[in-house]
């Protein structure tokens, strides 16, 4: 079973997509890490240099508010996840439909929300899919940006994903890779980690990029998934910017 189908991972995740300042109540120390998900885009796509017609991927979308920041610059983005549940929820925000879930507060305590797509985006610019990263379907088509937000140290086979890059992304093109190099053998076998090892993730990207992608910044991005009143996850992504020779 997909860990990410449970109701307890997407309430955590619309919480973190959707949810408001208010509703995630976070200490004070943390506040610059809200809206991962929006600054996924917002600080590293590289908006001017899109064609008018641009294509994005997002590519690990979860349940989707990424997608909808990279629709505002792409009048086409194709959003990929392996859980079904996420997708499925998606895809209801992207129909217009405001989702109900339960937010923790403390032990069976809970308070009711509502997560709404953004109401300024052509949501239908969007379309989600259920896929897996490591084998894409083969008519997906070609990118000029793809985003992989938190994804690539949650694949069994990282390289596999990687190598297919070459090919989803347009010469000149954009990718855009986030991770807290998170690196756990219950999603990765050690022997295929790109980092944490004999050097950094960053070093294993280069590596594998080195011939198609070339670097043009990398940057810090907190983030945070709330559990429960007193329990966050804070975390602190790598972006890393290349461009597509």
């Amino acid at each position: 079973m997909n860990i990410y189908d449970t109701d307890k991972l997407l309430a955590e995740y619309l919480l973190f997509h959707y949810g408001t300042a208010d509703e995630i109540a976070l200490p004070a120390f943390a506040a610059g890490a809200l809206n991962f998900p929006v600054r996924c885009v917002t600080e590293c796509v590289e908006a001017k240099s899109l064609p008018e017609n641009a294509r994005a991927l997002d590519l690990g979308c979860a349940v989707g508010r990424s997608s909808f920041e990279l629709a505002r610059l792409c009048p086409g983005v194709v959003s990929v996840d392996s859980s079904q549940q996420f997708i499925d929820a998606a895809q209801d925000l992207r129909l217009g439909v405001e989702l109900p879930y339960e937010r923790t507060d403390e032990g069976e305590l809970t308070t009711r929300l509502l997560a709404r797509a953004p109401a300024d985006v052509d949501r239908l610019r969007v379309k989600f899919e259920t896929g897996d990263a490591m084998a894409l379907r083969s008519t997906i088509g070609t990118f000029d940006v793809v985003l992989m937000a938190n994804l690539i140290d949650r694949l069994r086979a990282p390289q596999r994903c990687l190598a297919r890059l070459r090919e989803l992304v347009k010469h000149g093109g954009q990718l855009v890779i986030t991770s807290p190099c998170t690196w756990l053998e219950e999603f990765t076998p050690r022997g295929n980690w790109l980092g944490g090892i004999a050097g950094s993730t960053l070093d294993g990207l280069k590596a594998a990029l080195k011939n198609d992608f070339e670097l043009t910044g990398t940057r810090d991005l907190p983030f945070v998934i709330r559990e429960h009143a007193r329990k966050f996850q804070l975390g602190v992504a790598q972006a890393s910017l290349w461009k597509r020779r």
